[in-house]
């Protein structure tokens, strides 16, 4: 490998690495503001409308000057450092400054996802006992919806237009009352932001992060992106999802990369997405898989894709045609990588080693990854436990404080020397890690146990799958079975024989004691409102039906 990349030996540098948290530190002032100091005419965001074609383009240094301003305008509502905030703010710059803003002032933002109706937004407030929301136009009446039943809710910002009941965020950037003066800093160990979990097996649980957190995700910029300071980024994520902090905010901005984002509010284009990539000579792109799966049905050889270097995908499985699809395209392969709400980048694969298909690659430096069993014994290779990180004696600054207000489940998660991620793999002889599945999802059927991220990625493989997800359900004889639920790709109708067919493709791809015996099509999956599949709602239906069928 050359050197132009940030990492040219990986054991070489996971064992030179070590984390340096100083003990006052705040992302806003101390790397932001600091840019703004150094590189004032630096591009630090590129916001780019559905269209494609309305650009705005923002510095380091307005950036400062726009978030010491919304912070000021926090300040004089009497928002105070430890105050919860939610955020409900499309891919626009607001969401940027509104967040700058709050981490400056010891604020707590809590980024909501723009797909959140008005019972999530309700039960996040309630759980956060936030005081302040922030919201855009499209977001404010489903806050209206709910807003008697909010008592903590005290200030109400509107971003984009004016509506009654709320304070407008265009008067409070006008309303400029000279420099931004704090009377005190945050402590890198104190609260910054909250995220909510998924909650695909149970009720959203908060994810507190301290200021440290930012620091941790420079192995995510820098190694498992590559990112240096001439890069354009382009990470897809609402702004609500904790993939914004991977690849959109924390590590780019220590880093001094650009950020790209595009405000998607019909539907998803890939023809605009290879236009934006080509036009704005993006180098280093992150996406869904079902978004590259998307544009290699176009003729991509007709975009001019040369600015991009690296490629990079995470959290579903990757149909091998694709990635091999992509390279032909572009000479680039699609790099896949691990973490969680819960922390940064844990596992990943990078251009200085060879890539296994299907692996989630080696740990990422300064953490110590291993796969345990329930006491923290490290397993022998090939056998499967649980994904746990190493977090005594020394935490990474990466891994989350603890579930805010919610020590039984932070007791379960942390114990003896380790924490534990909740999600399954195996290591191989030379320490590949391998998904298997979340803990509670693995399947334990005729004395087996089947990962179901193994089977969906074998039925990901066929051309006739667009999308799938695999659980186990009850069965009379066996305990349990595995059951696949699938949505087909357009070109092709359901039928006994594409059941047959796609049996024996998991059969042939993984052991045949794998295969889903049964097979049901459908037309949508449930999701959380972050994307995320909720197999728990699949396995009571399936529960359901098989009750109903005694």
């Amino acid at each position: 490998m050359s050197a132009e990349h940030n990492m040219t030996d990986y054991e070489e540098t996971r064992k030179r690495f070590s984390w340096e948290v100083p003990e006052y530190y705040n992302f806003a002032l101390d790397e932001v503001d600091r840019h703004a100091e150094q590189t004032p005419e630096k591009i630090a965001l590129i916001s780019i409308d559905d269209s494609g074609e309305k650009v705005e383009k923002h510095t380091f240094k307005q950036l400062k000057d726009l978030s010491d301003r919304f912070a000021k305008g926090l300040l004089e509502m009497g928002i105070k450092k430890g105050d919860r905030v939610i955020l409900l703010v499309h891919r626009l710059p607001e969401w940027y400054v509104a967040l700058l803003g709050m981490i400056k002032l010891g604020v707590i933002p809590i980024p909501t996802p723009n797909l959140s109706v008005a019972k999530d937004i309700q039960y996040r407030v309630e759980q956060s006992e936030a005081n302040t929301i922030i919201a855009d136009m499209p977001n404010h009446e489903k806050v209206d919806k709910v807003r008697s039943k909010l008592p903590s809710l005290k200030n109400h910002i509107l971003v984009g237009g004016q509506a009654e009941g709320w304070t407008s965020y265009g008067d409070m950037m006008d309303n400029d009352s000279g420099e931004l003066e704090l009377s005190y800093k945050t402590k890198s160990d104190e609260p910054m932001i909250i995220y909510f979990t998924s909650g695909t097996t149970a009720y959203p649980k908060m994810v507190l992060h301290t200021h440290a957190y930012s620091l941790g995700h420079q192995v995510t910029a820098k190694f498992i992106q590559d990112l240096k300071p001439n890069d354009t980024i382009w990470a897809i994520a609402d702004n609500g999802w904790a993939k914004t902090a991977w690849g959109k905010l924390f590590g780019q901005w220590i880093v001094g990369a650009t950020v790209v984002q595009q405000n998607i509010t019909g539907g998803f284009s890939a023809e605009k997405t290879l236009k934006i990539l080509e036009e704005h000579h993006i180098t280093v792109f992150c996406a869904p898989p079902t978004i590259y799966k998307m544009m290699i049905n176009l003729d991509v050889d007709k975009y001019d894709l040369s600015s991009l270097r690296h490629t990079l995908s995470a959290g579903e499985p990757l149909n091998p045609d694709v990635i091999d699809k992509w390279e032909e395209y572009t000479g680039l392969r699609i790099y896949d990588y691990y973490g969680q709400t819960e922390s940064v980048a844990l596992v990943g694969n990078y251009p200085c080693m060879e890539v296994k298909a299907g692996s989630m690659g080696k740990p990422t430096p300064g953490h110590f990854v291993e796969v345990v069993d329930e006491e923290g014994n490290i397993k022998p290779v090939e056998e499967e436990g649980h994904i746990a990180v190493k977090v005594k004696p020394e935490r990474p600054p990466g891994i989350f404080k603890e579930y805010w207000k919610d020590e039984e489940k932070t007791g379960e998660v942390f114990h003896g020397d380790w924490y534990y991620t909740g999600d399954k793999a195996y290591k191989d002889e030379d320490g590949y890690f391998w998904f298997v599945g979340r803990a509670d999802d693995v399947i334990k059927a005729s004395g087996y146990r089947i990962g179901p991220f193994e089977v969906e990625s074998a039925l990901q493989e066929h051309p006739a799958v667009m999308e799938n997800a695999v659980i186990g359900a009850p069965d009379e004889i066996r305990g349990k079975v595995v059951k696949a639920y699938i949505i087909l790709n357009k070109d092709y109708e359901p039928s006994e024989e594409l059941k047959k067919e796609l049996q024996d493709h998991v059969k042939k791809v993984t052991a045949p004691y794998k295969y889903p015996r049964l097979i049901e099509f459908v037309d949508e999956l449930p999701k959380t409102i972050s994307g995320k599949i909720r197999r728990t709602e699949l396995r009571d239906e399936a529960e359901k039906e098989f009750n109903e069928g005694k």
